[in-house]
């Protein structure tokens, strides 16, 4: 593991810390300058350095495959090596330790170049004293870590970029995708009831309206990922969700994997879609199961966590607070870096051809996400994988799962105006024969405008419900009901949309309680929602 690793596995561990003892390794070839060193460090305090020297650049490195050091001292002028040329050798083997170059005056400008090339700090010989050694070594291991802390979360911040463009790509795409598969789903659906079974067309039909679903979980997988799908968001028991799920868990990995659950008796409470922290807790145990093809262990552990500043200065994205951390650990095979920096992203598998889609653990990185979470990943090839969830402690209590609000056992026609709005004409004309069909009066408009004016030449007839869709150009939806209840104040309002946009977030539409219709939905889906609104 390496020093940046270990940072981040135990951050509080080591911030603004420097060991007691500091081991110093001098690689300097004249031993009347080796031996200045060492009474200087003696002269600072025998006990807070220790020094090891060599006089070659070959034998400083094969003392560091053997021991340790937190910093090396080198010398510009070796018997193996000179100039630029000794600080580039060192630092392809060592790069993870901080160097502090000793120069003479005349070569005080290639001094200079090596800290450009990766040094952290000269020292001109003849011109230092004991403290000015002292300060320049403790400087040098601290410019190091800041050095190091600096470019892991950069490497994060091009990680978040990365995966935040390919979410907006992927957004784009699952919202065109729903309005599609709306008209083909709706329409399969339609002819399914009409034909009769001993058609020759049904099984066609059927296999139709079978792709058309296998293709919406595709799309709900790619909003899952980009954050942009409907949660219902609830105050619950973590261990009480993953005992729920133990069971199918069980079953998913089979005999040859053992599971074993590690869950704090007093776990927090946070505020998440049960279902869809369900799904990632399912998705991360398949990913662990696939990781052990013949055998090995996944371990679930909950447990309590007050994080601090340090610790959140080394995760991107991620605030001090109190967290409930969700961790899912597999003996497998591991992970390579290059691998893992790419884990997230939708599509990619290492698996076989037809042996996935690619979109297990983007999916679970936007649930959690969306659920105002985080999650960090740590594999190494050979030793297994760790997926650590983070999410937010609250104090409310937990909620009761109450499904009373869905339409039961009620008939699901009407005779009400509703007024549909919809950009996409093979979508509104789908939406309104099915309307049509529950004996519903349509009045439809292809834009807010067009709805503004048809509720305008309709004065003196009540619109019951405004049925419209969210992402429209000019007018949204969402300024189309404000205004529309601003002149009708009776008029109920329903909402639909391929996928949930940030203009939805901001305005609370995705909070409880807010009518809203997921596309791609089922002419059943529609008829029933439209009748539960229209009856609140």
């Amino acid at each position: 593991m390496s020093d940046i690793e270990r940072i981040k596995e135990n951050p509080s561990n080591v911030l603004h810390q420097q060991p007691d003892l500091i081991k110093v390794l001098l690689i300097e070839d004249n031993p009347g300058d080796a031996r200045l060193v060492q009474e200087m460090l003696v002269d600072v305090g025998a006990n807070k350095f220790s020094l090891a020297h060599v006089g070659l650049i070959s034998e400083g490195l094969a003392l560091l495959m053997k021991e340790g050091y937190d910093v090396i001292m080198l010398d510009l002028s070796l018997p193996d090596g000179y100039g630029l040329d000794t600080v580039r050798q060192v630092c392809a083997v060592a790069s993870h330790l901080p160097v502090v170059i000793l120069t003479g005056l005349d070569d005080e400008t290639i001094a200079i170049r090596a800290v450009q090339e990766g040094a952290q700090d000269y020292l001109v010989k003849g011109q230092m004293d004991s403290n000015l050694l002292a300060r320049a070594i403790r400087y040098a291991i601290e410019r190091k870590r800041v050095g190091e802390e600096k470019a892991a979360l950069e490497e994060q911040l091009r990680q978040s970029q990365k995966i935040e463009a390919i979410g907006q790509l992927a957004g784009g795409v699952a919202h065109e995708f729903n309005n599609i598969l709306t008209v083909i789903k709706g329409y399969s659906e339609l002819s399914l009831c009409e034909i009769k079974d001993d058609s020759p067309l049904k099984m066609n039909i059927e296999e139709i309206h079978k792709a058309s679903q296998m293709a919406a979980d595709i799309t709900g997988q790619l909003l899952a990922f980009t954050r942009r799908q409907i949660l219902e968001m609830r105050v619950l028991d973590l261990n009480s969700i993953i005992n729920d799920f133990k069971n199918m868990l069980k079953w998913v990995i089979g005999e040859n994997i053992k599971l074993v659950t590690i869950l704090a008796s007093d776990v927090g409470r946070v505020k998440v879609d049960r279902g869809q922290i369900g799904q990632a807790l399912v998705n991360l145990v398949v990913n662990a199961r696939d990781a052990m093809p013949l055998r090995g262990k996944i371990v679930i552990e909950t447990v309590n966590a007050e994080l601090d500043e340090g610790y959140a200065r080394f995760q991107m994205g991620i605030k001090p607070g109190r967290y409930v951390i969700l961790s899912v650990s597999d003996t497998g095979t591991g992970m390579s870096p290059e691998v893992r920096e790419r884990i997230f992203e939708p599509f990619f598998t290492t698996k076989e051809i037809g042996k996935g889609t690619g979109l297990g653990l983007s999916v679970v990185y936007g649930i959690v996400k969306q659920c105002a979470g985080s999650i960090w990943v740590y594999s190494e090839l050979g030793q297994g994988t760790t997926f650590k969830i983070y999410l937010p402690r609250v104090d409310e209590v937990v909620e009761n799962l109450d499904s009373s609000h869905h339409l039961h056992n009620k008939l699901l026609r009407g005779r009400e105006n509703i007024l549909l709005v919809e950009d996409e004409e093979s979508v509104r004309v789908f939406i309104r024969s099915v309307l049509q069909s529950y004996g519903y009066t349509v009045l439809e408009a292809a834009h807010g405008d067009e709805a503004l004016r048809a509720a305008y030449q309709n004065e003196g007839r009540k619109i019951h419900l405004l049925l419209t869709d969210v992402m429209m150009p000019g007018m949204n939806g969402l300024e189309l009901a404000e205004s529309l209840v601003h002149c009708r104040p009776e008029i109920k309002v329903l909402y639909m949309s391929g996928y949930t946009d940030a203009a939805i977030i901001h305005n609370d539409i995705a909070e409880p309680g807010i009518p809203f219709l997921q596309k791609p939905f089922s002419p059943d889906a529609l008829a029933r929602k439209v009748r539960e609104v229209l009856e609140r």
